[in-house]
């Protein structure tokens, strides 16, 4: 009797183990630290699926996850997690990071240390997702290598699409930008509006100038006939908002940002929204540029069409008296403040605008205007009860 006992027991442990195999990928619980920190006990490098319960595809994906062959693989190769782009976690892991997830589910492999070694955008198959993480266990051929094979001169259509996707998650922006710029010259012209190049533009592209994306501009007929109204406007609008507030956009010349603006409306956003969309990066353009009265009348079109609280005019006028190296926008300045005094509700706006008005005058070379505004603002900021420092020390700078 002990003899079977102890036969059924073995029988017992190769069945769960066998179980356990047949289960699939064994996504751990837990925190993403603790994931880490299992996979340096085990000496194994980290898978993570980046999902979320709302996306179907990634649904999709979970009977390929639970099949035998991908657990066996994944199990024996890797820890492996899976992270909800809805929780808080999952985005400050990837903030941490650096990294940006433009689709999903995206398949994120990291060596034990934390470092991302390797990417993928999956098709739904077992091979295909095997073969991302043999990938991955390759250090020639994971996403890591990419800059080494770009500088040998590695220039394949599939490779220029691989390496600008790793350069837009690992948000390289310069690079993806040259990478796809490779890409598009590539390209026979008739191929432009082709299902690839869609998807380029949909996943990818980032930069207005590049010529992919000044195709579509220019065929947005052809691309909503094939692909949707809605879906066209919302690639062009994503990277038109992507080109404009990336750190090139900050250089973009006023004349530029108009053209981008005019784009906008071009592809279905509201006039008004397009003009809202720009008004801030116009403004600095025209500050970079020396030129204040063409930046005050741009913010003068703007009030115009609005209806100004007294908080937003304080935020105006202290973005030009602190930005503008040009006293022509003054008068304007002066005007917008005086419109906003009648607005206000308590001595503490009075004294800011005040302050702001004595900061305005001083810029035009008027400093007995600017004494007196000044005056008015201790005077104010005194009955609210504020700390005085700044207004003694403005009105020293004035006197």
């Amino acid at each position: 009797m002990k003899e079977f006992l102890k036969r059924w027991g073995a029988g017992l442990l190769v069945l769960a183990a066998l179980t356990v195999q047949a289960q699939g990928v064994q996504f751990r619980p837990g925190t993403i630290g603790s994931v880490f920190e299992a996979a340096r006990k085990a000496r194994k490098p980290v898978f993570i699926e980046i999902y979320s319960p709302t996306c179907h595809i990634c649904q999709s994906f979970i009977p390929t996850f639970e099949e035998a062959k991908v657990g066996s693989f994944y199990n024996r190769q890797f820890v492996s997690t899976k992270l909800d782009i809805g929780q808080k976690a999952t985005m400050q892991f990837l903030e941490k990071n650096r990294l940006f997830i433009p689709s999903l589910p995206m398949f994120l492999y990291f060596n034990a240390q934390g470092d991302l070694i390797h990417l993928a955008m999956s098709n739904n198959s077992t091979e295909e997702v095997i073969r991302h993480g043999t990938v991955a266990l390759t250090p020639a051929a994971r996403s890591s290598s990419m800059e080494s094979r770009y500088q040998k001169g590695e220039r394949s259509a599939n490779f220029l699409i691989d390496y600008g996707m790793y350069a837009r998650v690992t948000r390289d922006t310069a690079t993806n930008i040259r990478v796809m710029n490779d890409y598009v010259r590539q390209q026979a012209a008739g191929s432009f509006g082709n299902q690839t190049n869609w998807l380029v533009l949909q996943k990818l592209i980032m930069d207005v100038d590049n010529p992919l994306f000044q195709y579509l501009i220019g065929h947005l007929d052809q691309f909503v006939r094939v692909y949707g109204a809605e879906p066209v406007k919302q690639v062009a609008e994503n990277i038109l908002m992507s080109s404009l507030y990336s750190s090139r956009g900050n250089l973009y010349p006023a004349a530029k940002i108009m053209t981008i603006r005019n784009q906008l409306q071009q592809v279905g956003i509201d006039p008004k929204v397009a003009a809202n969309r720009t008004l801030l990066p116009e403004i600095n353009a025209y500050f970079r540029a020396g030129q204040g009265g063409k930046a005050a009348g741009r913010m003068e079109e703007h009030i115009a069409v609005s209806q100004f609280s007294t908080p937003e005019y304080l935020y105006v006028v202290r973005l030009f008296n602190k930005r503008s190296p040009d006293p022509a926008d003054v008068p304007s300045v002066v005007k917008w403040i005086n419109k906003a005094l009648p607005l206000t509700r308590t001595p503490a706006e009075q004294a800011d605008l005040y302050f702001e008005l004595a900061e305005a005058y001083r810029r035009g070379g008027k400093s007995s205007d600017g004494v007196k505004a000044a005056q008015k603002s201790l005077e104010m900021a005194k009955a609210a009860k504020m700390d005085t420092r700044r207004n003694t020390e403005q009105l020293a700078r004035l006197k």
